[in-house]
């Protein structure tokens, strides 16, 4: 497949085909000869054997001209290709190591990953006097800041932490030069794309050489790609076929008797941005809705037993873009049109094969893109061979997920989203939150200098840079203390706002409010004062019943609080 040349306007990129002659068609950009070993400088090359690699790998070879030659360039790579080496050759040869500035930067989507690339750096640079430094979340930021004071001529990091050293000001990007993306479709599923925004606020004005690396290219990527690159040339290595389509048609294998939880573990890796779960019974629509509510999910379902209220109802929630998963029969799912959803999930192979076209064109419409994902135990993999055969669809099965990669997943996004929230805290809140950390190294078992804050390094409060467990933990509690404790006593038993309470105090405006009440009232609250006094039919004395109302304020008081 050959693409059309990429523009501003978001058209799609031009592949540089292996079989491509030197006669160029108009429009098309030159292809370059392959590198060689040969061509590798000394202190490279000595880095090659350091790291035991003897020859070039083809992404290698196809790559470096056009790195090297200054030339924006998407490569649809997998992972172990040797994509690394393929960008970090091309930047160490164009570093200047006399210039203590950053001039290139990687961002990739976990803290494995950039530790991965530091270590071929530095193999592969250690002849060469630069000096690389990998920057994410979860870790103090002290090393990191004395990298940059020395002056680290490669930084490879997740958006989220760039962004962060980026807005203390403790990062400096004015003598860019290159940057790469690795793995750029993970890092839009793991949620960076803001953070990938903000980060380009902070790139230089002069041209920089824009490299992304990607396992697929599905449109949404190739979309970042042209708000970050101009007319980048396109190389695939991963397949014959271009993953630059309309729908994508995948399938996991999954145990029978578990296929729910693999649907879970695939969900967090896939993170549709919105979804159709389809389901052969109203029945199985039902478990699989409830699912998914369960585990915390914005879902819904859509069967012949919901009333026509309860129908709309969720309609309504479709059209707000308040719904993220739909779970429905082909039935009930007749006549609704989601805009824009990225996903649809087979939970069952379709009775009817024509069923599966019906499906899976719920997405990639009016040229977005989709990705239609069948969960298939053992006997419905036979199905799906025959679908496959009868329409003539390429599927591709991925492995499915484990729990510990789940569970990684996890972890990076929480790393991520609470290290967003931290940067968005004010200076007051953050002195609020700084209250929990004594709290929090008792309840942890943590001695004081495990914890020790950035502060003490000569970083000012507001720049909150404790590590990010005990910086988040304390957040959240803050949060959670303000909204359990505060905020609820804000409210009623029946509900309603709370009037704030009137302290007396002597010669004070207050008390005198406070007084010229109890002397209109008797003491009493104006709902005492409008009911029957319990004791006025028994002849009782105001004195003793004043007592008694109070005495019951109280009682009332006390089971508010509790």
């Amino acid at each position: 497949m050959t693409f059309e040349e990429n523009n501003p306007q978001g058209t799609a990129p031009e592949e540089i085909a292996a079989q491509e002659t030197q006669e160029q068609a108009p429009g098309q950009v030159e292809v370059l000869p392959e590198y060689t070993m040969q061509d590798l400088p000394a202190p490279l090359r000595a880095g090659f054997e350091r790291l035991g690699w003897t020859d070039l790998m083809p992404v290698q070879a196809r790559a470096i001209p056009y790195l090297l030659a200054n030339r924006d360039i998407m490569i649809q790579s997998r992972t172990g290709s040797g994509k690394t080496g393929a960008y970090l050759v091309p930047i160490l040869q164009r570093i200047n190591p006399e210039v203590n500035e950053t001039q290139a930067l990687v961002l990739v989507p976990t803290r494995e990953l950039a530790q991965q690339v530091l270590r071929e750096a530095e193999a592969l640079g250690s002849e060469m006097q630069i000096r690389p430094v990998a920057v994410y979340g979860g870790t103090r930021y002290g090393p990191q800041l004395e990298a940059f004071r020395q002056g680290a001529h490669l930084v490879i990091g997740t958006p989220g932490r760039i962004l962060d050293h980026l807005l203390r000001r403790s990062l400096n990007l004015n003598k860019l030069r290159m940057m790469v993306f690795d793995e750029a479709d993970r890092m839009l599923s793991m949620g960076f794309y803001p953070d990938m925004k903000r980060v380009q606020s902070y790139l230089p004005r002069h041209p920089l050489n824009t490299t992304m690396f990607s396992a697929t290219f599905p449109p949404q990527v190739v979309g970042l790609a042209n708000e970050f690159m101009h007319k980048p040339a396109f190389i695939n290595l991963s397949s014959d076929h271009i993953h630059v389509t309309e729908v994508q048609h995948v399938f996991y294998s999954v145990p029978a008797m578990d296929k729910e939880r693999a649907m879970i573990r695939v969900i967090e890796v896939e993170n549709p941005a919105s979804a159709i779960v389809f389901c052969n019974t109203k029945e199985r629509v039902h478990f699989v809705a409830v699912i998914l509510q369960r585990y915390g999910y914005n879902a819904a379902e859509i069967s012949s037993d919901l009333t026509q209220s309860a129908r709309e109802a969720v309609m309504e929630q479709i059209r707000q873009g308040q719904l993220r998963f739909l779970v429905a029969t082909d039935v009930a799912s007749r006549g609704i049109d989601i805009p824009d959803l990225s996903h649809v999930f087979l939970y069952e192979v379709p009775e009817d094969f024509e069923s599966y076209i019906h499906r899976a064109g719920r997405t990639g419409r009016a040229g977005a893109s989709g990705v239609a994902i069948s969960l298939v135990n053992s006997l419905e993999k036979v199905e799906l061979r025959r679908i496959a055969k009868r329409f003539q669809i390429t599927f591709e099965e991925r492995p499915l997920p484990t729990e510990e990669e789940v569970q990684a997943i996890i972890e990076q996004r929480t790393v991520a989203l609470l290290e967003a929230r931290l940067r968005a805290r004010d200076r007051l809140k953050i002195e609020r939150m700084q209250r929990f950390y004594p709290f929090l190294r008792q309840l942890c078992g943590l001695p004081e200098e495990e914890t020790e804050t950035e502060e003490a390094q000569g970083q000012p409060a507001e720049d909150l840079t404790e590590n990010t467990a005990i910086a988040g933990t304390a957040m959240l509690l803050d949060d959670f203390y303000h909204e359990a404790f505060h905020t609820a006593q804000t409210q009623q038993p029946d509900g309603k706002p709370a009037q704030p309470r009137a302290v007396p105090g002597e010669g004070s405006r207050s008390g005198r409010r406070s007084s010229r009440r109890g002397r209109k009232t008797g003491g009493r609250t104006p709902a005492e004062a409008a009911a029957p006094a319990e004791g006025a039919a028994a002849g009782k004395q105001p004195k003793t019943e004043h007592s008694s109302s109070r005495r019951r304020r109280r009682g009332g008081r006390s089971r508010q609080t509790e």
